[in-house]
């Protein structure tokens, strides 16, 4: 009986020994998890405590600069008739807000389109779109990171349908050049100012899929920078995205 109950013990205090560390790693895991949330609630507290989303980066100071790059997902159908195009895009802005520096054991706040609502964002619009649309399935497709040298990245994926002026006098072996132009809907530009966030010619990327034209073939990009003067009498500062289609014609039958 005594070495029976000897034998049982034994088991039961390997049993414990085995079991032991991982019920630890499992307790300290818990326990960094719940430090990790508890610094994020603390940093995002801090950050908007006294924060005015109403008022740009620099106000007073300098002018805001919107660095901006766009992916091309899908570009197509254009529409001869009605002069214009469809494009979806992922359309990066990056800016500094001081106001948003942080001390913390990360270097990045990752965060959704919640946070986008309570903090200043560029007022973003498209100068030529006749139709924008955000995607909002199965929630807002957007994108917030927040660096702790107040540097923040916003991305949302976009549908634009933009006015494409042409020029058909050598229908049907014509080509076009179609804009998409865009900037700051109330700042002027010596408010807020978009600049591309590499060389202008890496700064737009096209997916290798991304036509989807049947009677166009989609042969390039390129940009640039233009002032527009707007009806209510500002001047602000757009950026052009060119695609230029070349017509192919049907085989001869």
């Amino acid at each position: 009986m005594r070495g029976r109950w000897s034998s049982y013990s034994m088991s039961v205090l390997l049993s414990l020994i085995v079991l032991w560390p991982t019920r630890s790693r499992a307790a300290s895991n818990s326990t960094r998890k719940t430090i990790d949330i508890t610094t994020f609630t603390k940093i995002l507290d801090s950050l908007l405590d006294g924060y005015d989303n109403r008022l740009r980066p620099g106000l007073g100071d300098r002018v805001t600069e919107v660095k901006t790059d766009i992916y091309v997902t899908s570009f197509g159908p254009v529409s001869d008739t009605d002069m214009e195009y469809t494009i979806d895009v992922f359309f990066r802005q990056r800016w500094k807000d001081e106001r948003l520096k942080f001390n913390g054991p990360m270097n990045i706040l990752p965060l959704n389109n919640l946070m986008a609502s309570k903090i200043w964002t560029p007022d973003t619009f498209f100068h030529n779109g006749k139709k924008s649309v955000a995607h909002n399935m199965t929630m807002p497709n957007k994108l917030l990171r927040i660096m702790d040298d107040g540097t923040l990245l916003y991305t949302m994926r976009l549908t634009v349908q933009a006015e494409c002026p042409m020029h058909l006098e050598d229908f049907p072996m014509d080509s076009h050049s179609c804009p998409l132009k865009f900037g700051s809907y109330a700042y002027t530009k010596t408010e807020v100012t978009y600049l591309w966030t590499r060389n202008a010619s890496q700064s737009v990327d096209v997916a290798a899929d991304g036509s989807r034209l049947n009677q166009y073939d989609l042969v390039g990009q390129s940009v640039g920078k233009e002032t527009i003067k707007s009806s209510t009498g500002l001047r602000q500062t757009f950026v052009n995205l060119t695609m230029n289609r070349l017509f192919q014609p049907a085989a001869a039958l």
